[in-house]
């Protein structure tokens, strides 16, 4: 089942239980879905760049969640959290640190890395192995290490 395919069918399920915020919610993720579906001339997305604007959306949601945490806006940050949870049930299985310290050290290996100058071609080898899965400034973090 697809993003979209579980998206319908729980913002069915979210009118059904009155669920606003959770309906609220889904709502936003997939006019965000039909937005991108439309800039890029699609009838509908590969599973790839469902991935992608769903990774998008979750980013946002943990940037703003930061910032109103740094300006005491108490009031916002309940609501963007509990958003956050709901965008979380859809994104795949987060990599352990060990996993994505693997993944960095192969494709160090694979592309002969040995200074920070190559660091944008860990990255790109690196970037598409963990979409949706983990989080590029950790990514990044760890590529600077290994390569350090």
């Amino acid at each position: 089942m697809t993003i979209t395919e579980r998206l319908a069918q729980d913002m069915k399920t979210a009118m059904k239980a009155r669920d606003k915020a959770k309906l609220s919610t889904i709502r936003m993720v997939r006019a965000s879905m039909q937005n991108e579906a439309i800039k890029l001339g699609k009838d509908s997305l590969s599973e790839e760049e469902e991935m992608t604007v769903l990774s998008r959306e979750v980013k946002q949601r943990k940037d703003s969640l930061q910032e109103f945490k740094e300006a005491g806006r108490d009031d916002l940050v309940e609501g963007l959290q509990f958003e956050l949870e709901v965008l979380q049930a859809y994104m795949p299985k987060q990599l352990t640190n060990e996993e994505l310290e693997q993944i960095v050290q192969e494709a160090i290996e694979e592309v002969g890395a040995t200074t920070k100058a190559d660091m944008g071609k860990v990255m790109t080898a690196v970037m598409p192995k963990v979409k949706g899965k983990a989080d590029g400034s950790q990514v990044n973090k760890l590529v600077l290490q290994q390569l350090s």
